[in-house]
């Protein structure tokens, strides 16, 4: 692939990214289920637990890996039903890989608001996806997406 199509596919990618924040953010399925492939992974697994608590601001839907797109849209829009979010992503590593596959780690900060009722008031983390995409029929999506943290803030009721 020459660099021109590399710069291509990686703004390509970059793009499907930022329908992916948009998608969850605007509580938007079906865009979200768009940006994933039929067989996709989400390992969300510890992603909304403060280190320090152990309170897990989303129980339920950060305990194992999520296998499929369907299943990771239900899982997401589940999750982000009750709660306003604003997820920021920037900066990210993209590497393609070959003509259909690429690697890339983003850099992200999010902001979730919960409703009463929730362990927590807020939760704002920072922390890196780690993702791996496929291009089908001209357009790139979701492989697999890790979400790991490095600080998880919680703003107890």
């Amino acid at each position: 692939m020459d660099d021109v199509k590399k710069l291509l596919a990686i703004e390509e990618i970059k793009q499907l990214k930022a329908r992916y924040f948009r998608a969850v953010d605007t509580k938007d399925a079906a865009l979200l289920r768009s940006v994933f492939t039929d067989d996709a992974t989400a390992d969300y697994r510890g992603s909304a637990t403060d280190p320090s608590s152990g309170i897990n601001a989303v129980p339920g839907n950060t305990e194992e890996i999520v296998r499929g797109g369907k299943a990771i849209t239900d899982g997401v829009m589940t999750a982000v039903a009750h709660l306003v979010s604003t997820h920021h992503g920037c900066m990210p590593e993209i590497s393609v890989t070959g003509e259909t596959s690429a690697t890339g780690i983003w850099p992200m900060v999010d902001l979730l608001r919960m409703k009463p009722g929730a362990p927590v008031k807020e939760m704002v983390g920072y922390g890196h996806y780690h993702e791996t995409y496929r291009r089908e029929n001209g357009a790139w999506k979701i492989q697999s997406l890790r979400l790991s943290r490095l600080r998880v803030d919680v703003t107890p009721f």
